[in-house]
């Protein structure tokens, strides 16, 4: 396959993309290189994708429609990827605008190239942020998502109702997958995992909000590339057999969204004894109120995403967070400290 990948130097598409370039397509990578967090981490994951001869770089904001069409030449995608997006729910408060740019104008820039190329399955990554303030669980794919607690959040549900406004006049198979707390190698430097191992290493406390009450339905980064991988191939059909009883199948559009989760939440307390036990240290614990436009638990039926693909994520949050602290400790030169005497 041809694949454009937006955001291919973020956490989640560099992963995919590794794992297509793998498996022998040609992968487009499109990314900005934004000052969000340590850019040479991101260089680092380009790096690494560049080691394959499949793959080619262009680097523009996705508000720059020319650079998006240009992307896709000479040879036009069969399949586009969409990533890029300006993340994190608490930075949306303080950087609205940012949202806005890069979620709204930027998806719009994304679909309107999708019109002109015509990908056999056009994919864009949600969030599960999307359920807000719905006290539902499971949350399941055909629930209300009317309440967000976060510009972020709107912004998403937004791409959402485009994408699908797209996928009806334009006769576009797209698949919005509404992701929960990914989370493994290569992570985010603003995410709980990776801030929790660097203060725990570096003897500083770390901030649980919430008072360590909340829970979330942590899905390791593999497990999200495999689902990924597996949905590229079920691009959504009009008139198509439901599949299962919870099908958010549009009734007048090839388009659907997909929860992306093994739907098992884990408490937050129990998220941290998990990175104690993989440190080999114990945690210098602040416990914070809940932050504006946090909620609670989340929390995945992740049936549909089985019914499609015969599969669901699985890895325990142990072995995964065991997997990021070996990472962290190679990537950034850490030796493991012999057990006291």
């Amino acid at each position: 396959m041809q694949v454009l990948i937006t955001g291919t130097a973020g956490f989640i598409g560099f992963h995919l993309a590794r794992r297509l370039l793998q498996e022998g397509h040609q992968v487009v990578g499109f990314d900005a290189l934004t000052d969000y967090y340590d850019k040479s981490l991101k260089q680092a994951r380009l790096a690494l994708l560049a080691e394959f001869t499949g793959f080619r770089l262009v680097t523009a904001r996705l508000e720059d429609f020319g650079a998006l069409e240009a992307a896709c030449t000479p040879a036009p995608p069969d399949v586009i990827v969409h990533f890029a997006a300006q993340a994190g729910v608490r930075y949306s408060i303080d950087n609205p605008r940012t949202y806005v740019d890069a979620n709204l104008v930027g998806s719009f820039n994304v679909l309107e190239t999708a019109r002109l190329v015509k990908p056999r399955h056009l994919l864009l990554a949600s969030t599960s942020s999307i359920y807000g303030g719905n006290p539902k669980q499971p949350f399941q794919e055909t629930d209300r998502a009317d309440w967000p607690c976060s510009l972020y959040a709107a912004t998403k549900k937004a791409m959402e109702a485009m994408s699908h406004s797209h996928a009806h006049i334009w006769k576009i198979p797209t698949t919005c997958f509404r992701f929960f707390t990914v989370y493994g190698p290569w992570g985010r430097p603003d995410m709980a995992l990776f801030k929790f191992v660097d203060a725990i290493l570096h003897d500083r406390p770390i901030e649980i909000y919430g008072a360590g009450e909340m829970k979330r339905d942590f899905t390791f980064i593999d497990d999200l590339v495999e689902a990924v991988t597996r949905l590229v191939d079920r691009p959504p059909v009009v008139g198509e057999p439901a599949a299962g009883a919870l099908d958010s199948l549009s009734p007048v559009a090839p388009w659907r969204v997909v929860n992306i989760a093994g739907g098992t939440p884990v408490g937050l307390m129990d998220f941290v004894r998990a990175i104690e036990g993989a440190l080999g240290r114990t945690a210098q614990k602040i416990l914070a109120p809940m932050q504006p436009g946090d909620v609670r638990e989340t929390f995945a039926d992740p049936s549909l995403l089985e019914a499609l693909t015969g599969y669901r994520p699985t890895t325990p949050v142990e072995t995964g967070v065991a997997a990021f602290v070996d990472w962290y400790r190679d990537f950034y030169r850490i030796p493991v400290a012999p057990p006291a005497a």
